[in-house]
């Protein structure tokens, strides 16, 4: 197909989903259980899935992955040699009340190819109805001092850095993800 002009037409896109509702959509055996409850240092990280609009989604899918508490990913591409204490992965549907949850531990610093240091972080992928690409952010925690030295933090607008950094909690910690709008969440260009 092409236009007017002898140009390549695009296809127009089409909205899809949703799917992630269980026990249907996407079934992760783990699910939002990284680590068990028993594990040291093992806390719960919560929060909500909110639209433009600040309505909470009912049925998103949150998946997050990270680095064990050494700062290793269980991966064979890693090169200090794979986490033997973790998968790092997790996925999490949201519930009516557009919640999701993981157990997991806090992460180690993660050397970059440049030398540095990236301060301790979740890394965060978002699939929702209506959403035809999935969007990654990131979660920093709040009491972290390599958050003032990270380079991937560093980039953002000092006005937006409060989207990505986690609230500490009672047992854990809290990361809401707004979509659009006012306090937007940062996602990031992968």
């Amino acid at each position: 197909m092409t236009t007017e002009h002898g140009e390549p037409a695009t296809t127009p896109s089409q909205t899809v989903g949703p799917f992630f509702a269980l026990p249907d959509g996407l079934p992760w055996p783990d699910g939002p259980e990284v680590v068990g409850p028993e594990t040291d240092g093992a806390f719960l990280l919560r929060g909500r899935l909110l639209d433009g609009a600040g309505e909470t989604i009912p049925d998103g899918l949150i998946e997050m992955w990270q680095a064990d508490e050494h700062g290793r990913f269980d991966h064979p591409d890693d090169p200090r040699g794979p986490s033997a204490s973790m998968r790092g992965f997790g996925r999490c549907p949201t519930d009516s009340d557009g919640q999701f949850w993981f157990r997991t531990v806090r992460p180690g610093a993660l050397p970059t190819p440049e030398g540095e240091w990236e301060a301790p972080h979740i890394d965060v992928t978002v699939l929702a109805r209506g959403m035809l690409d999935r969007v990654v952010t990131r979660i920093y925690f709040p009491d972290e001092e390599a958050n003032a030295t990270d380079p991937v933090l560093s980039t953002v607008d000092q006005q937006r850095r409060d989207t990505l950094i986690a609230v500490a909690e009672d047992g854990g910690f809290r990361f809401d993800i707004r979509l659009q709008g006012a306090d937007e969440t940062v996602f990031f260009a992968v």
